[in-house]
């Protein structure tokens, strides 16, 4: 039966999710270079257009329509735009809101998700490149994942792990899919001789700041209706990332001596994303530790690993939302109760069962492999053919001019470390 207190919080929810997008444009806007910075907010916003025209056509269809062939992999075209969910009737994914509002609140999600994959790509990728990769990359990474997760026969759900709000379709997916294509993109021009600093440390956390605001309709709306998981959820994902926060600034204070705003707002958002599998799963004491733990785990890829390896992950999608995501579903496979959330259909490791732990290990093995290897053939089919990478030239002189035609700041001479 249809609730309208439960619409109401949906609803809200939708607004703030969706507000999260532009968001991330302005935090991954303060992270680049001047002459980058209208260019990374148009990789980001575009995205608010295209997966909504995608979604309503076929996208919602593909994740959380029946099954097609029985394999778990992808749903089927019967609710291609939106046909057959409508604002009065229920859907099979939740008895007390309309099926379009769920439509479109997993919208929301699947919009930030190709967002938080171009934050690897930005200073060196043709914009018209970007817009087919970003369409490739929803029809045959995204709806695929949120399917085999969260759909209606879906294969991960089928042996019993669980994703409470999209560690493994959202930040694992994005993550992964990042490392991949900006490892077969190519560095950007001086990559590991120049210094690339950020041109506006305020509205990288002003972003943030909305990031942070959103999480907890992102996490709590997951729920899908107004009641005791939703708060528990909003409560978990709160001490997560208050914890991790704390945790990066010790991390910074003991090797520097000195703690940084963009570390502190960095470790806020890595808790976040170490929390979304298992918000409305695991206790209160058990998010505390899962976000005191991930700001190590990512402090130590971002400073340690990329150095090692050379990979530009230009805003570092992998080393916070790939990393933090792994560490997320791996944790809710340890602390995870079924007493808080009975779609566990095991406890944790931590509290004495080993099924979920296994089968969280397996999902991650999937969603690994899947992700990488389907964005590497998207990369390397758009590389054979057509020019994805600007040339040198317009590198240098900045992406906003040369694929844009506009200038982020009026009296900007040229001149930008």
């Amino acid at each position: 039966m249809i609730n309208s207190g439960d619409v109401s919080f949906i609803l809200i929810c939708v607004i703030l999710v969706f507000f999260m997008t532009p968001g991330l444009g302005l935090f991954y806007a303060g992270m680049v270079r001047r002459k980058n910075v209208l260019n990374t907010m148009m990789s980001v916003l575009f995205c608010c257009g295209l997966t909504t025209v995608m979604w309503f056509a076929f996208g919602y269809s593909l994740s959380f329509g029946p099954d097609m062939g029985g394999f778990g992999i992808v749903g089927d075209l019967s609710n291609a735009f939106f046909h057959g969910i409508n604002e009065t009737q229920a859907g099979p994914y939740a008895s007390n809101i309309p099926g379009i509002l769920f439509a479109l609140f997993q919208l929301v999600f699947c919009m930030v998700t190709p967002a938080i994959v171009v934050g690897s790509l930005v200073g060196r990728m043709k914009f018209s490149a970007l817009f087919i990769f970003v369409a490739a990359w929803l029809m045959f990474v995204y709806y695929p994942m949120a399917h085999m997760v969260w759909g209606q026969g879906g294969l991960i759900a089928g042996f019993g792990a669980v994703d409470f709000a999209g560690g493994y379709v959202i930040e694992i997916s994005s993550g992964i899919s990042g490392l991949v294509a900006c490892i077969m993109l190519g560095s950007r021009k001086g990559y590991r001789v120049k210094s690339y600093h950020p041109h506006n440390i305020p509205l990288f956390v002003l972003g943030g700041a909305i990031l942070w605001v959103g999480w907890f309709a992102f996490n709590g709306g997951s729920a899908l209706a107004a009641d005791g998981l939703a708060i528990h959820a909003v409560v978990t994902t709160m001490i997560a990332s208050a914890a991790a926060m704390l945790s990066w600034m010790l991390v910074e204070m003991i090797l520097y001596t000195k703690v940084t705003i963009m570390g502190a707002v960095t470790g806020s958002i890595v808790g976040l994303v170490s929390i979304t599998p298992g918000a409305g799963f695991v206790p209160y004491e058990a998010a505390l530790f899962i976000g005191a733990i991930v700001s190590p785990i990512c402090f130590f890829f971002l400073t340690k690993v990329k150095v090692k390896f050379g990979y530009d992950d230009s805003l570092d999608a992998f080393g916070c939302h790939g990393i933090s995501g792994i560490w997320g579903v791996i944790a809710t496979g340890l602390f995870a109760q079924s007493a808080i959330n009975p779609v566990a259909k095991w406890n944790g490791l931590f509290f004495g069962d080993t099924q979920l732990f296994t089968a969280q290990i397996i999902a991650l093995l999937i969603a690994v492999i899947y992700s990488g290897v389907m964005t590497g053939v998207i990369m390397l089919i758009l590389k054979k053919v057509m020019v994805i990478r600007v040339s040198p030239e317009a590198e240098a002189l900045g992406l906003d001019i040369s694929e844009h035609a506009e200038e982020g700041y009026a009296a900007f001479s040229g001149i930008d470390q």
